[in-house]
């Protein structure tokens, strides 16, 4: 776990100094940095759809996976709720919408799923420490906009690369290259959404999306069955 632990501890250090930043940081200046930010965020959400849609071997998988997605996470109304619980700290909606980009930056992704195995299995932490590199730069840029409560992204980030850890086993066999391929696309897409929102472009709620990852899974877990 010690990947892990110090991938959450830069995480919490990167919010830290983030919010201390904030807090000299004149309005023009942050409207300048929420911009900066948005941008960054969509070119990364692209960068990940385009660096892995050549090697998709079902190219449209992407577009149900997220339709069904979306429908089953406006069902269970993921993003409504989770604004009701970030609504209860300081920041509001401003925090809700800060700390849905944190988690979808540094929890879908290829590094944060892939290192909790590689650590539990071969005790290879290389993953996790590159990760926890980007993380920290991340989360200092993210604090400074939108508060210290980007640090409870590193309490989510735990709990789910703590879980892998502990299902390392299962799991290695399941999460191929071409499931990693999926998986990177549409968690691209939630990125670049996330982009749109800081941008005030457009205000979708990526996290009801979030049930689409799971088609992808159970794809896999069909083709297996009928191969």
């Amino acid at each position: 776990m010690l990947g892990t632990i110090v991938n959450t501890s830069t995480i919490i250090a990167g919010s830290v100094l983030g919010s201390v930043f904030r807090q000299g940081i004149k309005e023009n200046y942050k409207k300048a940095l929420f911009d900066a930010l948005g941008l960054a965020t969509v070119a990364l959400g692209a960068n990940a759809v385009v660096s892995n849609m050549p090697q998709s071997r079902f190219p449209v998988l992407f577009i149900l996976s997220l339709a069904l997605g979306s429908i089953i996470g406006t069902l269970l109304d993921i993003d409504g709720r989770f604004q009701r619980l970030a609504g209860r700290f300081k920041g509001g909606s401003d925090l809700g919408q800060g700390l849905s980009t944190a988690i979808l930056l540094f929890c879908i992704g290829t590094l944060s799923i892939l290192g909790p195995i590689e650590s539990a299995l071969y005790g290879n932490n290389t993953y996790l420490f590159t990760n926890a590199t980007l993380d920290f730069v991340a989360s200092m840029v993210l604090a400074s906009a939108y508060g210290i409560g980007i640090a409870l992204a590193g309490v989510v980030l735990f709990c789910w690369q703590g879980s892998i850890y502990l299902l390392a086993g299962w799991l290695a066999p399941f999460l191929t290259a071409e499931l990693m391929t999926e998986i990177s696309i549409i968690g691209g897409v939630f990125i670049m959404s996330s982009g749109f929102a800081i941008l005030e472009l457009k205000k979708f709620k990526t996290l009801n999306m979030l049930p689409a990852l799971i088609v992808p899974a159970v794809w896999t877990l069909l083709l297996k069955c009928f191969s």
